[in-house]
């Protein structure tokens, strides 16, 4: 138990090496979201694009 506290304190950087990686994969999914909400954005207005030169 104590190697594992120890690996997740990094010698008394542990504090900045986690919230980066958060901070990071926070940023990830995010850009995933807009990402996706964009392309389906897209995706409805092909679609009403195609429905109204029919």
């Amino acid at each position: 138990m104590n190697d594992l506290s120890s690996y997740f304190a990094m010698g008394g950087h542990g504090v900045y090496i986690w919230s980066s990686y958060a901070v990071a994969a926070t940023v990830l999914v995010v850009l995933l979201a807009a990402t996706l909400i964009g392309l389906r954005r897209r995706e409805a207005e092909l679609r009403r694009l195609e429905a109204a030169d029919e």
